[in-house]
């Protein structure tokens, strides 16, 4: 690719899965974006979808695809974007961020392969407080 169409590099801002402890103290997981930079990140946007194809017989399995807007985020702080069933766990999640700093547009994709969340690769996030897998 042509060194002038890159876009700028995405870096301190990261997406999280993390468990954490629901009503009735049931654990649940939920999928937060994490911003760890100086900057301001406005129009926030993410995509996220789930995908895979079982070896069994082929057949691809797909979720639907989610758009939120997460309006803006400060330096040093996170957001949750949604919950996270196990079932889905289960697949490969990509979540797609697209953000402004300033006038320069920034988007990266995060994936989650299915084989990464689970808990014996959960580390503490200090941000949060929480234990889960978290990709930059």
């Amino acid at each position: 690719m042509k060194e002038e169409l890159k876009g700028p590099e995405v870096e301190n801002v990261y997406v999280a899965i993390v468990q954490e402890l629901g009503e009735d103290n049931v654990i649940v997981y939920d999928v937060y974006f994490i911003n760890e930079s100086e900057d301001i990140l406005e129009q926030v946007l993410i995509t996220s979808k789930g995908y895979a194809t079982p070896k069994e017989n082929g057949d691809k399995v797909e979720t639907t695809t989610l758009r939120k807007d997460l309006g803006g985020l400060i330096p040093f702080s996170a957001q949750k974007v949604e919950p996270i069933m196990e079932d889905v766990m289960a697949l490969t999640n990509e979540y797609w961020v697209c953000f402004w700093i300033g006038n320069k547009m920034y988007d990266k994709k995060y994936v989650f392969h299915s084989d990464l969340i689970k808990e014996e690769n959960f580390e503490y996030i200090p941000l949060l407080n929480l234990k889960g897998v978290m990709i930059g």
